[in-house]
């Protein structure tokens, strides 16, 4: 039996109690079955003693900054830890700690854990994300980094960094989906009562007056049109659903989603393809066509461009253990 993927949670003080137990909850349940547990997941402070949270309660940890020399993940939650978040700089001894992790490990964060691996200098010239009402200030200490304050998530590899907080539950659940597979991660999630994934970027979260009153919504029309996909759908369709003019509609479902409607149906037709290819023996061009992608050539295209494989490949690299579009 092979050894379980060790996940070190490094909590820096003062830790966001609510980012810090996102991956500890996260990929213990994965461990779905006892006798082969997936992931050996511990939290480790800088000197293993207690560190106090944002919100006025300590958290004991189980390890010291020892056990990130024998770490396969390392995960930094949120954190208003001074330096990398106020200077742009690394303390002497978190520097040290970081300094223990071995080339190749897969590093994540959690919310303003982003601060530390960019103080690092472990995002420059990445794709990354932070909590949308941080951006600013994340911009004005870190400029090498390629920041998406719209994303939930950003997966670039073996560096993944995640929106404010619960955005903490989508990047784990997405990691678990690329390391074993839709129906371990759909479980994690039923456990935690969360959605598998969620629709748009934190684009949708952000605090801005909204152009419509609160009453009108896009949502029914989503929900028809995730229903119909292998069907043409047309934006006029979904406006006239939705009983609003077309660029009131547009207007209203970026406003809620993060996306133009037509970019938003694209990634859920590429989803929907994915999980035809995790879960069904149907050809390339019958996975294209109740997607609405038209052709296999269409899909392929698609496919490669998110995932950079074939279809064929995908099913036969990554049936049940592939990633779903961030």
């Amino acid at each position: 039996m092979s050894a379980p993927h060790r996940v070190v949670v490094l909590a820096l003080p003062p830790v966001i109690g609510y980012d810090l137990v996102i991956p500890t909850l996260v990929f213990s349940t994965a461990n779905t079955d006892p006798g082969k547990p997936r992931y050996d997941v511990t939290v480790a402070s800088l000197d293993g003693r207690p560190v106090p949270t944002s919100a006025g309660y300590d958290i004991a940890p189980h390890s010291t900054v020892d056990a990130l020399a024998a770490a396969d993940t390392v995960i930094v939650p949120g954190t208003q830890i001074d330096g990398p978040r106020r200077h742009g700089v690394l303390p002497d001894d978190l520097r040290d700690a970081l300094a223990l992790i071995r080339p190749g490990t897969r590093l994540m964060s959690i919310c303003t854990g982003a601060f530390v691996l960019a103080a690092a200098g472990l995002l420059d010239g990445r794709p990354a994300t932070t909590h949308w009402s941080h951006a600013e200030s994340f911009r004005a200490l870190y400029p090498h980094v390629n920041l998406d304050e719209n994303a939930l998530f950003v997966d670039d590899g073996d560096v993944l960094t995640s929106a404010g907080l619960a955005a903490g539950m989508d990047l784990c659940l997405h990691v678990v989906r690329r390391d074993h597979g839709s129906e371990v991660a759909n479980h994690v999630a039923r456990y935690c009562v969360v959605p598998p994934w969620r629709d748009g970027g934190q684009a949708q979260f952000i605090e801005k007056p909204l152009p419509e009153a609160v009453d009108e919504s896009t949502a029914a029309a989503r929900d028809w049109a995730l229903a119909h996909l292998d069907q043409p759908i047309a934006v006029s369709e979904l406006a006239t659903r939705a009983r609003m003019s077309v660029r009131t509609f547009a207007r209203r479902f970026r406003a809620e989603t993060g996306h133009s409607p037509g970019a938003w149906l694209i990634v859920q037709r590429i989803r929907y393809a994915q999980r035809l290819l995790e879960t069904s023996d149907l050809s390339v061009d019958m996975v294209a066509a109740k997607a609405g992608l038209g052709t296999g050539a269409s899909l392929r295209q698609h496919l490669r461009a998110v995932a950079g494989v074939s279809p064929t490949a995908y099913r036969r690299t990554f049936r049940g253990t592939a990633p779903l579009v961030g």
